[in-house]
């Protein structure tokens, strides 16, 4: 096979093009957002069969690095990674879960939901790190970064978590910058157990990410966050991933939540790369769903505009995407553009309702997710997705970091929910006739 290349390029169209192991985060020229070009031809020389077969037969295999759903699509990402400066923890294949029981409540029988939060960290935010870890090794073996430089972001949880799990493994210091007090406990121990340099700041996300970015343009570390586009050729792997579960189809529609909005410039970015190889003939749709309390995105899409101005978010249980001003909001609008996609939002009560709802039927959703579902509710009650429509849901974390949330749900203590589906645990005496009574009135929650 070819050997292949991937370069830095402005996202504007500058004429420059960058290794990508030069800390760059900006393009030189204009400032604005890079992000990673591969040679198309050069990719073009292998047939789609060929890539198909490739991608299948290392899937979830145990040669190094290749067990990685990343890896193992290696030229597609970062083709120039020696294997023995990869940082890898068996990241991606994860489950594509059949949420047959929520999709016939909600009448569409193709409803499916990619688990990305069945991983290391807890986070589809391990399928970026393990590429941008492993690509800071390559700059340090390479002299472009000296041995003692600190990797750091700045984040809502997940983002510190993934960070903190790789930076530990890699043998790298980390920092990260939290908003103080938006952030779970479990989430907050994550980074602290694997022994990053943990500053909570007395700020929102905004605020830490505004720092971080000052940080690196001093020098001082190496930009961790999605505006570095090593993050996203990681992340687009879940697009790739699910056309390969489902045979190399394309499902007719992606939702997911998103707050920085990288996550939706990647999903678009393995959805292309596919389409420019032959792999893919069509694009799916996409739908961006965002929290309410936190939606710069739909106030761009409601009003027709061509781009996100920035607003002051304010608190939502969907801490994660709790952002107002997304660094990767020219690339998410192109996404929205090239996929004919649209924006919805979740309120407090639809996202919690939604999580409720969800985890009836078996699945255990994070808030973010809970977004998402919420968002694919009310397009489906308008008609924009059709019942026979094969919808794939992104759930991008583990419910099990956000214990607070569930049980403040089920104890109806949540602000602006109602918790109309709440399951209050019982407090019985150890006596066997009142257990018994209570079982007997138990009513079946749906007919099998």
């Amino acid at each position: 096979m070819a050997r292949h290349k991937a370069l830095f390029r402005c996202f504007a169209g500058c004429d420059g093009r960058y290794e990508l192991t030069e800390p760059l985060y900006r393009c030189p020229e204009c400032a604005g957002l890079l992000m990673v070009d591969h040679d198309i031809d050069a990719l073009r020389e292998t047939s789609p069969a060929a890539w198909m077969k490739l991608f299948d037969d290392r899937y979830k295999r145990t040669a190094w690095p290749y067990g990685s759903g990343v890896w193992g699509k290696r030229e597609w990402v970062a083709p120039e990674v020696p294997d023995d400066l990869i940082v890898s923890t068996d990241e991606g294949g994860s489950n594509l879960f059949w949420a047959e029981r929520l999709g016939r409540e909600i009448g569409m029988g193709d409803l499916w939901v990619k688990q990305c939060g069945n991983a290391h960290s807890g986070s589809f935010k391990d399928l970026g790190m393990t590429v941008l870890v492993s690509v800071v090794r390559q700059a340090i073996s390479l002299g472009k970064l000296p041995r003692s430089c600190a990797v750091a972001c700045a984040s809502t949880g997940d983002t510190s978590a993934a960070l903190a799990a790789y930076g530990a493994a890699a043998g790298l210091p980390v920092v990260v910058l939290l908003p103080r007090g938006l952030v779970s406990n479990a989430q907050l121990v994550q980074p602290l157990a694997h022994g990053a340099t943990v500053l909570a700041l007395e700020t929102d996300f905004d605020g830490c990410m505004t720092i971080v970015q000052e940080l690196s343009r001093r020098g001082l570390v190496y930009l961790a966050n999605s505006m570095n586009p090593l993050r996203i050729e990681g992340q687009k792997t879940v697009a790739i991933e699910i056309a390969q579960q489902f045979d190399w189809q394309v499902p007719d529609w992606v939702v997911l939540p998103s707050g920085n909005l990288g996550n939706a410039a990647a999903i678009h970015a393995g959805f292309e790369m596919m389409r420019a190889t032959g792999l893919i003939t069509r694009m799916p749709r996409l739908c961006v769903a965002q929290a309410a309390n936190a939606n710069p995105m739909y106030r761009a899409f409601a009003a027709g505009a061509s781009s996100v101005a920035p607003i002051a978010a304010e608190k939502t249980h969907a801490s994660a995407i709790q952002i107002g001003n997304p660094v990767s909001a020219p690339r998410a609008m192109a996404a929205l553009r090239a996929m004919d996609g649209v924006v919805e939002e979740a309120t407090e009560d639809e996202l919690a309702d939604a999580c409720a709802r969800a985890d009836r039927t078996g699945l255990y959703t994070c808030p973010h997710t809970g977004v998402a579902l919420a968002a694919l509710f009310k397009l489906r009650a308008k008609g924009i997705v059709n019942a026979t429509d094969r919808v794939v849901v992104i759930s991008t974390a583990s419910g099990l970091k956000f214990t607070e949330f569930k049980l403040g749900y089920h104890e109806d203590s949540l602000h602006d929910v109602r918790a109309s589906r709440r399951n209050a645990a019982r407090f019985l005496p150890a006596d066997v006739e009142r257990v018994a009574k209570e079982i007997a009135a138990i009513e079946s929650p749906v007919a099998s």
